[in-house]
């Protein structure tokens, strides 16, 4: 899933959500459901971002912290916890959140690049926007698979 990633259109809406003090976007066209935190069955080996398995209707989805995932803490789940699921190609996963903030819709030169800090960020961020609640970040989510996961899903 490399080359060059598209941006989202004017127009198109995003999920905004937040880790922490952190405002993150999320294509709306990736995700599936939001539904609140209930607990994991942990899977053995897994990456430590990787909080384990849910059921969720017959389909066996792995949970991933996305604030471990993204290096910015471990999330701390409480009753406001949300998985939001979302489809990364032919799979869907469980991403934990604090909480799901608003609905953003991307406006004319809204999206700008991300600063050039290394190729990793260009793997999980899209693009960066200023919004009145401050700096949000739009994530790449077909980096968020775990590779073992993924190929085993």
């Amino acid at each position: 899933m490399s080359g060059a990633h598209k941006l989202p259109a004017v127009g198109a809406e995003l999920i905004c959500v937040s880790i922490g003090v952190h405002l993150y976007a999320i294509d709306i066209m990736q995700v599936r459901e939001i539904r609140g935190w209930t607990a994991s069955t942990p899977l053995p080996h897994a990456p430590p971002h990787v909080l384990g398995m849910i059921n969720l209707r017959g389909s066996i989805l792995p949970v991933i912290d996305l604030g471990s995932l993204l290096g910015v803490g471990e999330t701390a789940v409480s009753a406001s916890s949300v998985v939001m699921v979302a489809q990364i190609g032919e799979h869907q996963v469980g991403l934990l959140v604090d909480a799901v903030c608003d609905i953003l819709m991307v406006g004319e030169n809204m999206l700008q690049e991300p600063p050039s800090v290394g190729d990793r960020v260009r793997d999980f961020v899209a693009g960066v926007m200023t919004t009145e609640q401050g700096i949000v970040t739009l994530l790449r989510l077909d980096h968020v698979m775990p590779e073992g996961l993924a190929a085993a899903a």
